[in-house]
């Protein structure tokens, strides 16, 4: 899939029919232009990973001069990088992968294979290693794929064609990565350049559009793309940078102008719930509210939905662990919020039903939680004149359809991107910055859901090794022993992986993480300021956490806190 699910395709051809409807010849212009400049852009990168290259075989042991020049150096790699990201990342996506994976393994479900972290975020990583003399093998095998890889750019141009409606697809992708993913620092946490990348990508949309968006004026995209790269350029420190005025004040105007919609990345109809497992199932939402509330539902009738997910209590129980239906012993992980639930690919915090539907289904049958047995269940609903006729499809499908209506996006900070100046207080604005900034928080938690969907085109949910103790004691933690993600995949790199839940209506659903052992936000902070699990002295193999502790003062953390109260919904 193509297009981002952020907008429909519609919006694109409206605007395609605003900025092509003069002569002939400015269809092809647009298409031109953009292989005309990709061809420009070309060798300035491909020059940049040999200069990449040569500084990393000049990296000499002792001497921190050389490791220096070598950041520098890829820096600007990646700043070139993105001047052509928009169209490799369209077009032609392995080679993206190559100069742009994350750090880390990736997972290719569901064959239970995976890809070796390749490309300039592994140099990155690797130039930030305590160790970073003895790995210089290992940069430069790295560097050496970038550069082949980089030169070999202009072959993939060999009877390649491009239509209108793609060029402006892929602007459109390259807007949604600057707001969500360059100005956090997705893309090179460490190095701190993502400021500059925006602005580079940036400029690259603005050379593709100029032959056609008309005069500099006030509310034109000519303006906001002026204006927008004028705030970075003047901005540049990634720590400092105000993101929430570069957003309301430029990339999102930018965004709905592109579009031709009112809507832009942070509506509540930005991403289509439609586009989620079984979302067309039909489901009678009422119905499905009232079975929520059915202890019915449980094989011994004294457990329904709502005893664990509490309307009142933003559909969670304030509970480390709530016990199990018959034992009343623990069960093994805290209970999840449901509001925005439907905004995933994987349910559970392992990630092990696909589906709200089947969700719905293991957790009835589920001996620990409900207990019920699909005959004994629905010979229990059936007593009762209101589910006389009802089926187990019609259960699952109408809790499903119920699920699917939680999702308010009413708290201050969406009244605040809405237009609201005044629904968010200066120290939360702060707090928001620095979660999107200097915090990393939104290099996992992403805009605009702040979970673990990945942009622009928010189609796989991501899974972390954060290395969470069993216990809140920082200065002395004790190792969780659950496997996570490891025991419904055997792949050794899922040991400890739990999904990326929203961080919106944190602040009121405390205790936190997969074992609720964090009773407070502040503790939440302190375990990632520190660099997770391999910060505080566990040892955690496959982290994909950064080790790196993130210096955060006091009063960064206080408005980091203040933030996770702006993103609480009101009831």
């Amino acid at each position: 899939m193509r297009l981002t699910l952020v907008f429909p395709c519609i919006c694109v051809l409206l605007l395609l029919a605003v900025m092509f409807t003069s002569q002939g010849e400015r269809h092809a212009s647009v298409t031109d232009g953009t292989i005309a400049y990709f061809k420009r852009q070309q060798p300035l990168f491909a020059a940049s990973a040999v200069a990449l290259k040569h500084c990393i075989d000049n990296l000499k042991e002792g001497d921190s001069t050389t490791v220096s020049a070598a950041r520098a150096s890829l820096h600007l790699c990646r700043t070139r990088y993105k001047t052509i990201a928009f169209f490799l990342e369209y077009f032609f996506t392995s080679e993206a992968y190559v100069f742009n994976a994350p750090a880390k393994y990736e997972i290719e479900e569901p064959y239970i294979e995976y890809e070796e972290p390749v490309g300039l975020q592994q140099i990155e990583a690797l130039l930030y290693d305590s160790a970073v003399y003895q790995r210089k093998d290992e940069l430069e095998a790295q560097a050496t794929v970038l550069v082949q890889t980089a030169q070999d750019l202009p072959s993939l141009l060999y009877q390649f064609t491009v239509s209108e409606q793609q060029v402006l697809e892929s602007v459109q992708q390259e807007l949604v990565r600057i707001m969500a993913l360059y100005i956090t620092g997705y893309d090179a946490p460490l190095l701190k350049s993502g400021i500059a990348e925006a602005r580079s990508a940036m400029q690259a949309i603005d050379t593709v559009l100029m032959p056609h968006t008309g005069f500099e004026k006030k509310d034109s995209i000519t303006y906001y793309l002026k204006e927008g790269i004028g705030q970075l350029a003047a901005h540049p420190d990634f720590d400092s940078f105000d993101r929430l005025s570069f957003l309301v004040s430029y990339a999102l105007p930018l965004q709905r102008l592109l579009l031709n919609s009112q809507h832009d990345l942070f509506s509540p109809a930005a991403i289509s719930k439609d586009k989620f497992p079984h979302s067309d199932i039909p489901g009678d939402t009422a119905l499905g509210r009232r079975l929520f509330f059915e202890k019915a539902l449980s094989g011994n009738n004294t457990r329904s939905c709502a005893t664990c997910h509490q309307p009142d209590r933003y559909f969670s129980d304030g509970l480390t662990r709530n016990t199990t239906i018959n034992s009343k012993e623990p069960l093994p992980r805290h209970t999840p919020g449901l509001l925005y639930a439907c905004y995933q690919y994987s349910q559970f915090w392992d990630g092990r039903a696909v589906s709200l539907e089947e969700q719905v289904l293991k957790v009835l049958h589920s001996p620990q939680e409900m207990d019920a047995r699909d005959d004994t269940l629905l010979q229990q609903l059936q007593r009762l004149p209101v589910y006389r006729t009802i089926t187990l499809p019609q259960v699952q499908a109408s809790l499903a359809a119920y699920l699917r209506t939680l999702t308010p996006f009413n708290a201050p900070f969406d009244r605040y991107m809405a237009g609201n100046k005044q629904a968010m207080t200066a120290e939360q604005r702060t707090g928001a910055n620095i979660f999107m900034g200097k915090g990393q928080c939104a290099t996992c938690h992403f805009a605009p859901l702040f979970n673990g969907l990945i942009p622009p085109l928010y189609n796989r949910t991501e899974f972390e090794v954060l290395g969470t103790p069993a216990n809140d004691d920082l200065l002395h933690p004790q190792a969780d022993n659950d496997s996570g993600r490891l025991a419904f995949f055997p792949i050794d790199f899922y040991k400890g992986a739990f999904k990326t839940p929203t961080v919106r209506n944190t602040a009121p659903t405390a205790p936190y993480m997969h074992n609720g052992a964090f009773r407070t936000m502040e503790q939440v902070i302190d375990f990632y300021d520190k660099g997770g699990g391999n910060g505080i002295g566990l040892s955690v193999p496959d982290q994909t956490l950064s080790t790196v502790p993130l210096h955060l003062t006091p009063e960064e953390k206080k408005a980091l806190v203040a933030f996770m109260e702006a993103l609480t919904d009101g009831k």
